[in-house]
């Protein structure tokens, strides 16, 4: 058993605060002499909350954890100490160096911290900062630099709100398209993947310009939320569905077999029959190829949660459930396209003996037999036959 325990928490829903206290028991009781330490998003939001849990040695939150060595040299399991500060005050991007890694194949590049936007149902600005910090260039690249020589073939490229990176760089020609243009110079990396993004990115130059770098992978995450104007209002989303359908129209323009995924949010309050109806036949029309769909979970300290008219359980399952059905509809559509066609394919994972599982450049999940060990390679499959969610196929 370990003598220290260091749990990173979430705070995006009840559920993940829920299982990040029963994680803190649990380890407790794997060790009772153990120390443990609470870190991230919920220890950021409630740190009483936190420090209160009677196992609980070490609060962090999302700012300085870097010091988390040091403070555990100060304590024993008999202490109950908060570190947590005002993280809306955290103006600098803080740096977490890396020099060995383990793994072959996808890393998460951190960029950028803080988030601006405060849409309504969000705790997240609250629990990483409001100001936007970004990473610096030549920090990016070092550990870009160093993951090729740990054999990693793609980088994904993250952040709390990642399309705003640059935004607090005087320099007005350093955003985002300068990072990716940056990575794709880097001999050994072979894809570049972004995580969630926000539509609004997607302008003429940008998908202009990635649609020319033959790293960048044709998947982009466009957060969605709801397919309804009205409810992207009271969410505080600063785009409508007119002007996401056109940026998804103007990608698939430019950019042959592009994948869009997005996530969609069910049961908002104040979400009526007519506006999930509105949503579910906006998504039916632009036939994304996959959708995340969420319940709505009130989060303490969010204008959201206070709203008029919230939605009963059994409603949010409902319409969860009627987007699902739809999300299998339109991941059978885009996948079937490449039914009978080759595609390289970065393998993952094995699944199972002889199993392997990895990821096309458009995001599709491939499963193949092998009998030798391919993880971390990238090879030709050729697609044969769609499953719930993903396409099985054989190795050229």
């Amino acid at each position: 058993y370990a003598d220290v325990y260091v749990i990173n928490t979430c705070t995006v829903t009840h559920m993940s605060d829920r299982k990040s206290r029963q994680y803190i028991r649990r380890m407790k009781k794997k060790n009772p002499n153990a120390i443990i330490a609470v870190v991230g998003c919920y220890s950021q939001v409630s740190p009483e909350e936190i420090l209160d849990i009677e196992e609980v040695n070490l609060v962090m939150g999302t700012n300085e954890r870097r010091q988390i060595v040091e403070e555990i040299k100060k304590i024993d399991a008999t202490n109950k100490v908060s570190t947590v500060d005002d993280i809306m005050k955290v103006r600098a991007f803080e740096e977490i160096e890396i020099s060995q890694t383990n793994g072959r194949t996808r890393a998460f590049i951190k960029i950028q911290d803080g988030c601006d936007r405060f849409c309504t149902y969000c705790i997240i600005p609250y629990a990483r900062g409001g100001k936007v910090r970004s990473r610096d260039l030549e920090s990016i690249v070092s550990e870009v630099e160093k993951l090729v020589l740990n054999g990693y073939k793609e980088v994904v490229l993250t952040g709390i709100h990642v399309a705003s990176y640059g935004k607090d760089v005087r320099d007005e020609n350093i955003n985002l398209l300068t990072v990716i243009k940056a990575i794709n110079e880097i001999n050994g990396i072979e894809r570049i993947r972004l995580s969630s993004v926000e539509p609004v990115l997607f302008t003429d130059e940008f998908v202009n310009e990635v649609s020319t770098m033959d790293k960048v992978c044709p998947h982009y995450h466009l957060s969605l939320q709801s397919g309804c104007d009205e409810t992207l209002k009271r969410m505080n989303r600063r785009y409508t569905t007119k002007e996401y359908k056109e940026i998804v129209d103007r990608l698939r323009e430019n950019i042959p077999n592009v994948a869009i995924t997005t996530d969609v949010i069910v049961g908002f309050p104040g979400e009526t029959n007519d506006e999930f109806n509105k949503t579910y036949e906006f998504l039916k029309e632009i036939e994304l190829s996959q959708m995340h769909v969420f319940k709505y979970s009130p989060r303490k300290g969010t204008p959201a949660a206070t709203m008029e008219n919230q939605i009963d359980p059994q409603m949010k399952q409902f319409r969860s459930e009627k987007l699902l059905n739809l999300n299998k509809e339109n991941f059978n559509k885009f996948a079937g396209k490449f039914i009978g066609q080759e595609i390289d394919v970065l393998f993952e994972q094995s699944i199972a003996e002889n199993t392997y599982e990895g990821l096309t450049p458009n995001y599709i999940r491939v499963i193949v037999k092998s009998d030798r060990e391919i993880h971390g390679e990238i090879l030709k499959v050729k697609l044969t036959d769609i499953k719930d969610e993903y396409v099985e196929g054989t190795l050229v």
